[in-house]
């Protein structure tokens, strides 16, 4: 095209200001067409394609040595592309992770010396934020036979994604808070040490108090994932493992009616325990599901709930 355009046409066309087009051209990035016989510039279309690609390039952060070896076909766009997206998912994960620290200052209303500790648990390494749920769970669980419970737990692990939102972020720092505090921790043992039976105060070198509390862990974790399944508590699944543990009931406090054990397993209340455990993990579930990306889990007690209406259900 042969059209040429002073650079006040030019300066319409991209938006850029006369000055910016003098500036283009002075330092090599886009250089005029030609030039009037007053000796003005003047620019073809190629030219105002060439600027107004410079404008996008230079919106997207682009520098004019980059810009300058696209131009000459050094490069392509595809690779200054690639590099500057690498560069702005960068900038981007770092804005997360100070947008999350702030939030959890301001949540928390923290004082001076524990935003170090904020920001510390926002950049934590994947292998870092493994260690420290590895040993809250270790810590609860020391002495206490519940090996295949903790196991059962795994799958709700919190595990942070590469490229994790603000959300998640922020979740990641409050459950992080909450593992590492002295005093959930002893809480949450005591609970497991009731709920499972502490192998220190039954007989830890008793074969047989061992093999009821491996049993006792066995069926709870089978009911928890019969329950999570929506297994019905009157099928042949349900009043197997209710058997059992009207059974394992009995033997443990030396009943051997177990219609006896049964009517008292039924008119025992689980609520209470429900709403313990709700109390004490179920944030702990909300917070994993949402640093996972998963629903929101229906937060049970350890099969306590389907357990006490599977044996209600038994013939």
């Amino acid at each position: 095209m042969d059209e040429r355009l002073s650079i006040g046409e030019v300066a319409r066309r991209t938006g850029l200001s006369v000055s910016t087009i003098r500036f283009y051209a002075d330092e090599g990035v886009v250089a005029p067409a030609g030039y009037t016989g007053a000796g003005y510039r003047c620019y073809d279309a190629r030219g105002v394609a060439a600027l107004e690609l410079v404008r996008t390039l230079r919106d997207l952060g682009a520098g004019l040595d980059e810009i300058r070896r696209l131009l000459a076909e050094e490069i392509t766009v595809r690779d200054l592309a690639t590099a500057h997206l690498a560069l702005v998912e960068r900038q981007m994960g770092q804005l997360r992770t100070r947008r999350a620290v702030l939030r959890a200052v301001v949540r928390q209303d923290s004082e001076a010396g524990q935003v170090g500790l904020v920001h510390r648990l926002a950049s934590m390494s994947d292998d870092d934020r493994e260690q420290l749920v590895e040993e809250f769970w270790a810590e609860v669980t020391e002495g206490l036979d519940v090996r295949e419970f903790v196991e059962h737990l795994r799958p709700w692990r919190p595990r942070l994604p590469e490229d994790p939102t603000g959300g998640q972020l922020d979740a990641w720092i409050e459950l992080a808070d909450m593992v590492r505090d002295a005093g959930f921790r002893r809480t949450v043992r005591e609970y497991l040490g009731e709920t499972f039976a502490d192998a220190a105060d039954h007989g830890r070198n008793d074969p047989s108090t061992q093999a009821q509390i491996a049993e006792q862990v066995e069926i709870l974790a089978q009911a928890r994932a019969a329950s999570e399944a929506g297994v019905p508590v009157d099928s042949r699944e349900a009043r197997q493992l209710a058997t059992r543990w009207v059974a394992l009931t009995g033997s443990r406090c030396g009943e051997r009616d177990l219609t006896e054990v049964r009517r008292q397993i039924v008119a025992a209340d689980p609520g209470p325990q429900v709403a313990r455990h709700v109390e004490l993990l179920g944030r702990y579930h909300a917070l994993t599901a949402t640093i996972n990306g998963t629903p929101q889990p229906v937060v049970h007690a350890p099969a306590s709930t389907w357990l006490h209406a599977a044996v209600a259900a038994l013939p």
